[in-house]
């Protein structure tokens, strides 16, 4: 199993970034957390240290209904929440950005808990679907 749901998109990283946040609302799913990597890696390790990894931004994305289904089944599950969707664009890339989404299918196999194998082909599915209309 890969760890991860993935496309690729063309056009400015700015432009994807909005166009991925307006697919995963179009799936249910809000953007709770922002973390840009390269500026965090600058800041804290000074020296353009994040430069060599072009632009590199998580989105922390939940949809409610599905991470209470996911927490009543296995309270533990919130180690592993929300899910996080990845969007870089390396410096070399041509305007290429890859779009890849946690595949919430780990989360059934790492607990070995059989209550979340449907929510997590569900909340896959939906992460799939705002994948596909990048």
């Amino acid at each position: 199993m890969d760890i991860a749901l993935a496309t690729t998109t063309q056009g400015p990283f700015d432009e994807a970034v909005a166009r991925t946040r307006n697919a995963l609302g179009e799936q249910g799913f809000g953007v709770l957390t922002e973390i840009d990597i390269r500026s965090t890696l600058d800041a804290k390790l000074g020296g353009g240290a994040g430069d060599e990894l072009g632009e590199y931004l998580i989105l922390g994305a939940c949809n409610p209904q599905f991470a209470q289904q996911a927490l009543r089944a296995f309270p533990r599950i919130g180690v592993l929440l929300p899910c996080n969707v990845v969007l870089r664009a390396p410096r070399d890339g041509d305007g290429v950005v890859v779009v890849e989404a946690m595949n919430p299918s780990l989360m059934a196999e790492v607990t070995d808990e059989p209550a979340l194998v449907d929510v997590a082909a569900e909340v896959g599915r939906r992460l799939q679907a705002a994948l596909d209309s990048l």
